[in-house]
């Protein structure tokens, strides 16, 4: 698992609305702090209360400079029909390959959903050179971070 101080892993995905859109965390390094947010699924009862918290402090995040993303297992169509559901103003991002799941240390199952390979709510802080500042990883799915401490932890860079 990823943890603070260390290099935050790159990785290429797919935006929200996108079959063909490319998202690639390195572009994204050196304007400021980014926030990598990874949730389990859209349309799931804890991953709407979260994007939807982030989305309430989007305006605070933009003020810090951030740039917020978030991440999930979930095909592009997915992640736009949920963005335009709740108003969510910052991108996602489909990891359906798992790719970046995997390179933070994020996959699990849940097998009585009938999910597998999905990511762990999680949320990562990263500063111009992708070095991970801050780091928060849910003891159980259904949990979500700190807001405020996430806000803090992005204003202190």
């Amino acid at each position: 698992m990823v943890t603070t101080g260390e290099a935050a892993p790159t990785f290429t995905a797919t935006y929200r609305g996108s079959d063909h859109e490319t998202f690639d965390l390195a572009d994204h390094l050196g304007d400021g702090p980014v926030v990598l947010a990874f949730f389990p699924g859209a349309f799931t009862p804890p991953c709407s209360n979260e994007m939807v918290a982030l989305q309430e402090h989007h305006d605070d995040f933009a003020a810090a400079g951030a740039t917020l993303f978030g991440v999930s297992a979930d095909s592009a169509f997915s992640l736009e029909a949920f963005a335009d559901e709740y108003d969510l103003e910052f991108d996602l991002v489909s990891d359906m390959a798992g790719d970046a799941i995997e390179a933070y240390g994020l996959s699990m199952d849940i097998p009585e959903l009938g999910l597998y390979g999905i990511a762990n709510r999680a949320v990562f802080v990263l500063d111009d050179d992708g070095t991970v500042t801050y780091e928060w990883v849910a003891d159980d799915p259904t949990n979500e971070p700190d807001y405020e401490e996430l806000l803090a932890a992005v204003e202190s860079l």
